[in-house]
This record gives C-alpha cells, structure tokens and sequence, in this order.
C-alpha cells in the first residue's frame, strides 16, 4: 500500500488511473495484472474502463473507492485553506450559497479535520449549538443577543434555526437547546435577515426551522415562543417536504394559506396529501395565485385526476378565465388531458376549437393520425400557432410528455421554441428531467444544445446542475446517458474543473484519455 502525499493532487490521481488505464489498452501485462489483483470482479472485463483503473488507484492508497479517495483528498484541500477562506468555505456548507445547496456533511467532516476551525467566535458556534460559548457571551454582552454578525451578519437566533447541521442527530439537540437559550435571553422569535442578494426578501428564524430545514421540534419552540406564523416564506417552503408535520405546526398556529401561493406550490408535487391540507385550512381553490388560478396550475403540472377533483370539491371555477383567454377545459386540452378536460367540460360551445386549437390538442395527447390529418387539411398551420401555442412544445417536455414531444416535432414544429418555467427549450428541459430517450430525439431532430435559456446557460450547463441535484425529484433520470447523447451530436467536452455528477466526469474523463495521444 502506498503512502498519499501529505497535499494530495486529485488531478495527478486522476493521470495515474489515466496512465493505468492506457497502459492496459497497450496490453501492458503488469498494468492489466495490477487491476485484476485489485479488482477481482474485473477478471472477466476483456477491457478494463477508467473506473476500474481509477478504484485500482484508490485501493493503492487505502482507500475502499475512488469516491473515498475523492472525499479524503477534498478534505485535504480544505484543511489547506487559510483559517478565513476556511471559515468562509464552511459557511456556505452550512448555510449554502446561492444555488448550491448546504451541505451538511462535509461541513461535519471540515469541523473533524480541523476543530480549531471556529475558534471562540460565538456567531460561528450559533451554528453549531455550542450552548457553552453561547452562554459566556450572553453573561458578558446581553444585547447581543438582537444584534446581527459574523462574516455572514446574521442575527444569533437565525444563525441557530438556519444552520443545515439541525438535520444531523449529533447537533440536532445542541442546536434547538441553543435556540431555547437565545429566546429565553430575550431573542425576539421573530428576528430575521435579509441575504444581500435579495434585499426585498427579509428570512425569518422560523422560514429556517420550517421552510429550509423542515425541523419540527425547532417549528414548534419558535410557534409556542410567539413566531408569526405568516412570514411569507415558511408555509410555502413547508410544502417542499415530504412530511407534512411543519406544514400542519404552522396552520395550526395561524398560518393563512391564502396570499401565499402554497396552494400552487403543492401541486408542483405531485404529493396530494399537501393539497388536501391546505384546502382543508382555508385554501381558496378559486382564488388566483402568484400567476394563475390553482385549477390551471395543476393542469400545467400534470396533475391526476385526484387532485382536480379535489380542486372542484373545493369551489375552483370551470369557467375561470386564464390570461390567455382559456377556460379550464380548453387548457387541459392544450396539455393532452382529455380525461381531466372532460371533467371540465361546461357547455357545447366550449368544445368547439379552431383548427389551430384542435391541432395543438392532438399533439398534445400524441395522436399522430389526427395531426397528419388536419396537416393535411391545412399544410401551414404549425405557421399559423401563436407564441403561446408554440411553448407547448418545451412545456410539455417540462412535463416529461414524450409523446406530444415526439409528435410535434414530426409534424413540424418549431424545435427551438422556449417556454416552460424558465423559458427554456425541449431540449434544455429533456436533460433537466434526466429524460434520455427525450435527449436523443430532440438532438436527432435538430435541437441545439448550445440554445440558451432564461438564466443564460445551455444544455451543458443544465447537465452539470440537474446530475448533481436532481435525482432525488426525478427518479428515474438518467443524466448519463443524456451527456453520451450530447457528445455524440456535437457538444465539446468541458473543462475539467466543472462539476457533474461522478459517473459523468468519469466518462468525461474516460474520453479525454482516449483522446490524449499515445
């Protein structure tokens, strides 16, 4: 077993494998015994791949894989940093920082590595839940307890309820002990901060017990100390947990479903339960939201039966008018949902569609032989769509309605149009969804993955995100795949330093090696 060097170099671990890997396919007989003692699975392998070379490299050095071995040389990269790069570095492990979410563990592994890290700075222990530090600093300065610092600024109360450690067991307790002690001290259960980055947009402790970190013992101590239920941020973000139980602490301390678009941001899950909640606490199935009556944004959601149903029961209008003139009916019908349509249905007259609108439905549903027909009929009619009707196309791949993709596409559709929640293409929302057989259609048909979106990236980008974050909302993506799609229709390896999921760099990876000359 070899020795790491004490600064580690992942990049030069990654040429080794390189090396190993190349060395095999040159029939090198000692590389390729060197794999085989270390990876007996591999006996079989006629041709080793780079992660058989890589997880040789890791066994090398001790480690039981090559994501070990990454994690440890992480570590070591962190605990290089200076005592406020490091500090700052941690911060946003706990706290996160703009779209990267926290996380917690290797905040947990940074502190183990390097325990001296936060010092006695009682704003770093807020984080934490050292009870100990928090309590000297109070004996000596009560008024610290409203005042906001810490290279972050914030408040000691919302440094507590915000920190993303409350979801590990080892600092859960430490963590809501030291919530308790800052409200006994006369910390207002109210106090919140506001991310200078979003300065209409003040957090609240609370939005960081329920909304962030779902923390049901921490939602309950600030409700019973006096939080005000109605922030504007912790009911909406409640429904984004699978358990309910902060949703149901804070309506029943008050909490009014109405204003908050939490209506709407139930059913962007597809979790019934939430809606029924919500409904059953006053919920207004018949009031606008943030953008749209609820009965419209569950149909742009795809949304069951059950959930309509639910809406209905609940007083939503089949008559209600959308900004673009739809009723209820005729949007489910743009969305290829004729059994939720036929729910809607209100008169004769509103099941009679233009030409355009019938087109639009057929693809909609994947009925290739009625849009072949009415093409027929009328040749140019992909022409004559609104803009609004041309975003059904990426709309319905926000969808993963790989049907009424595929249909429009063939019937001619424009595949560059953009629309979806962040005015992006199909294409960009395939490979958001993980949506392989998507991917490989639309780039077979023309889809560019350079386009870009409404945040200004492209498909490359929308890789590197959704592979690393995705997963857990969309179970069966396969980003994997999508990225073989895009290389072998044009898209240039990126660089190495960004990030994607580890089976996609490793590929990445596997094709720089084999394109480095021997």
């Amino acid at each position: 077993m070899k020795q790491l060097p004490e600064v580690p170099d992942l990049s030069h671990l990654k040429k080794q494998a390189k090396q190993l890997l190349r060395a095999c396919k040159e029939n090198d007989l000692t590389a390729v015994h060197r794999i085989r003692e270390s990876l007996p699975s591999a006996l079989s392998i006629e041709q080793p791949r780079l992660h058989d070379a890589q997880s040789c490299i890791a066994r090398k050095y001790g480690f039981a894989s090559w994501t070990a071995l990454k994690a440890h040389v992480e570590q070591k990269t962190l605990a290089r940093l200076s005592q406020e790069e490091a500090v700052l570095r941690w911060l946003k492990l706990v706290y996160g920082a703009g779209y990267d979410a926290p996380r917690p563990q290797l905040a947990i592994r940074m502190l183990h590595d390097r325990p001296d890290l936060l010092g006695d700075d009682p704003n770093l222990a807020c984080a934490t839940g050292n009870e100990d530090l928090l309590r000297r600093k109070l004996a000596i300065d009560p008024a610290w307890v409203h005042a906001a610092g810490g290279p972050l600024q914030r408040p000691p109360l919302v440094a507590v309820t915000h920190s993303s450690l409350v979801r590990d067991d080892a600092f859960a307790d430490a963590l809501l002990r030291c919530a308790k002690l800052l409200l006994d001290h006369g910390a207002n259960p109210n106090q919140s901060w506001t991310n200078p980055d979003y300065p209409d947009w003040p957090l609240s402790a609370l939005f960081g017990a329920a909304g962030q970190n779902h923390h049901a013992g921490m939602t309950r101590l600030l409700l019973e100390r006096g939080a005000n239920p109605n922030d504007n941020e912790s009911l909406y973000h409640s429904m984004e947990s699978s358990d309910l139980t902060c949703t149901r602490l804070l309506l029943e301390a008050g909490a009014k479903v109405d204003g908050t678009n939490a209506v709407g941001h139930a059913l962007d899950y597809d979790r019934p339960e939430g809606l029924r909640l919500l409904l059953a606490h006053g919920g207004n199935a018949g009031h606008p939201g943030a953008s749209d009556f609820p009965i419209f944004h569950a149909i742009k959601r795809g949304r069951s039966i059950e959930h309509i149903q639910m809406l209905l029961d609940a007083g939503a209008d089949k008559n209600a008018v959308n900004a673009d003139g739809q009723t209820p009916y005729r949007f489910a019908l743009s969305y290829g949902l004729p059994e939720v349509a036929q729910m809607l249905r209100t008169s004769e007259t509103d099941a009679t569609l233009s030409r355009e609108d019938a087109f639009v439905a057929a693809c909609a549903r994947g009925d290739s032989n009625e849009a072949k027909r009415l093409l027929a009929e009328m040749p140019d009619i992909v022409q004559k769509l609104s803009e609004k009707q041309l975003k059904q196309l990426p709309n319905l791949a926000a969808q993963g309605n790989f049907a009424a993709v595929k249909t429009m596409v063939e019937a001619g559709w424009p595949i560059q149009a953009r629309g979806g929640d962040w005015n992006a293409s199909a294409l960009n929302l395939a490979v958001f969804r993980g949506d392989a057989d998507m991917t490989e259609f639309l780039l077979s048909h023309g889809a560019d993955w350079q386009q870009k979106h409404g945040f200004g990236g492209n498909a490359r980008g929308t890789l590197g995100y959704a592979s690393n974050n995705n997963a857990e909302e969309f179970a069966t993506g396969n980003w994997l795949a999508c990225a073989k799609s895009l290389v072998a229709h044009g898209m240039p390896l990126p660089p190495e330093e960004d990030d994607y999921s580890e089976e996609i760099e490793e590929y990445f990876d596997g094709l720089r090696a084999a394109a480095e000359p021997t």
